[in-house]
C-alpha cells in the first residue's frame, strides 16, 4: 500500500508538502473523541521540513492508495534526539483549545429542551465565526430526540467562567440516550473536507461481514480481561455543591452477585437529570467482565484494513490455553500502523457490545 503525508496551513489550506517523508507512523479516530497521529522525520530533513509542520497552524493529512485516511492539526513537532517527533490530533481537538467569550454560545442559548446534536453544531458554528477560527468543518445535520435542559434547570454557558467549548460537546454525549460523533475526511476535488459525523442513536453497525480471530487476522497474542477492581452494580455519582446541597444520584441493580459499588465524581455536573444518566452509564459500563480490550491485525479478506468505521460492532474470536471467547464487541478507536506488505497492520480498541445503551433504550 502506497503511503503519503500532506500537510497545509490551517486556515487557507495552501498545500505546504505533498509528500513529506516520515516514518513510525501511527493513526486513527476515536469515538466521541478526537482521533490521532504521531511520527518523526529523519534528522538530515528536520530543518529542511520544519516550516511544513508548524505546530498550531498546520492541517497533517494521511493518504492511502489515493484515499484520505485521516486529517488532523499538528499540534507538537519536537526534536528529541535525532528525529523531529511530530504529534497532531484530529480537528475534534480544536474546541478543547477555545472558550465561549460571549456567554451561550454568542446567544444561541440559554438551552431548555434542546436537542444536544443542536448544541453540537452550535459549539462548532460559535467558535468558526470567530476571526481566524474557521476551519471549514462541516458538521452532519442528525437530529435526535435526547434533550438538554429543563425550565427549572436550563443549560447555561457562562462568559465570566471562559468555559472550554470542547467540555460543551463532551456534556452533550453525556446526556441519556444522547449523540455520539467522530471525524471523517475525504478529498472534494483538489482540497481535503473535513466533516464531524454525528451518529444518533448511534454511530456504527453490526457487522457480520467482518470477523477478527487469532490464528486468521488477531497476529498477537491477547488476553481476555476479567478486573473485578472495574465491576459494580451500584453507582453513587456526585455533583455539584457542598454537603447537604450535592448533587447525588445513585443507580443500582441485583444481578445475583456481590455488591460492588464505585463513586462516580462529576463535581461540575449541576443538572440532576444529566448526573443520573451518567450513573446509570457508567453502571451498565461496570458491570461488564471479561472482556477483549485491544486487539493487533493484518490485513486480511475477513476484516481488511480500512472496511470498519468507529462504533461498528465486530465479531471477536480468541481461542488459546486461557479463554475461548466469542463476543460481539465495538471498535471504539483504532491506530493504523502504515507498513509494505504484509508489515502493515492496525491495534483496534474494543469495548464489549453490551456495555453500551442506544437512544435511551437498556
Amino acid at each position: 500500500m502506497a503511503y503519503r503525508y500532506i500537510t497545509a496551513r490551517a486556515l487557507t489550506g495552501d498545500v505546504l508538502a505533498w509528500d513529506l517523508p516520515m516514518s513510525g507512523v501511527e493513526f486513527g479516530p476515536s469515538l466521541s473523541a478526537a482521533g490521532s497521529f504521531s511520527g518523526s522525520v529523519a534528522a538530515r530533513l528536520a530543518t529542511l521540513v520544519r516550516t511544513q509542520v508548524d505546530a498550531g497552524d498546520t492541517w497533517l493529512y494521511v493518504e492511502r492508495d489515493g484515499r484520505l485516511m485521516w486529517g488532523g492539526l499538528v499540534w507538537r513537532a519536537t526534536p528529541e534526539g535525532s528525529e523531529l517527533q511530530v504529534e497532531a490530533a484530529g480537528p475534534g481537538s480544536y474546541p478543547h483549545r477555545r472558550h465561549d467569550l460571549h456567554g451561550n454560545l454568542g446567544g444561541r442559548g440559554p438551552y431548555v429542551n434542546a436537542d444536544p446534536c443542536r448544541v453540537i453544531r452550535d459549539v462548532w458554528a460559535y467558535l468558526q465565526e470567530q476571526p481566524d477560527g474557521d476551519l471549514g468543518v462541516v458538521v452532519d445535520d442528525t437530529t435526535s430526540k435526547a434533550k438538554i435542559g429543563t425550565p427549572a434547570d436550563r443549560y447555561s454557558i457562562d462568559w465570566w467562567e471562559a468555559p472550554v467549548l470542547g467540555d460543551i460537546i463532551e456534556d452533550m454525549v453525556q446526556v441519556e440516550g444522547g449523540p455520539e460523533w467522530t471525524e471523517a475526511v475525504s478529498w472534494a476535488g483538489n482540497r481535503p473536507r473535513h466533516r464531524i459525523r454525528i451518529g444518533w442513536p448511534r454511530l456504527g453497525t453490526r457487522r457480520r461481514d467482518l470477523a477478527f480471530t487469532t490464528g486468521v487476522n488477531i497476529i498477537e497474542s491477547v488476553s481476555v480481561e476479567y478486573d473485578a477492581d472495574e465491576a459494580a452494580q451500584v453507582v453513587i455519582g456526585l455533583g455539584a455543591g457542598e454537603g447537604r446541597n450535592r448533587r447525588r444520584a445513585i443507580n443500582a441493580v441485583r444481578n445475583g452477585r456481590l455488591r460492588l459499588e464505585h463513586v462516580l465524581e462529576v463535581s461540575s455536573e449541576k443538572g440532576k437529570d444529566r448526573l443520573a444518566a451518567r450513573a446509570r452509564t457508567e453502571r451498565i459500563a461496570r458491570q461488564v467482565t471479561g472482556e477483549v480490550t485491544e486487539i493487533t491485525v493484518r490485513d486480511h479478506p475477513a476484516a481488511p484494513i480500512g472496511s470498519w468505521q468507529i462504533g461498528d460492532e465486530v465479531r471477536v474470536r480468541v481461542h488459546d490455553e486461557w479463554a475461548d471467547y466469542d463476543m460481539w464487541s465495538r471498535i471504539v478507536s483504532y491506530q493504523i500502523r502504515p507498513g509494505a506488505d504484509e508489515s502493515e497492520r492496525a491495534v483496534i480498541q474494543l469495548r464489549r457490545a453490551d456495555r453500551f445503551t442506544y437512544g435511551g433504550a437498556a
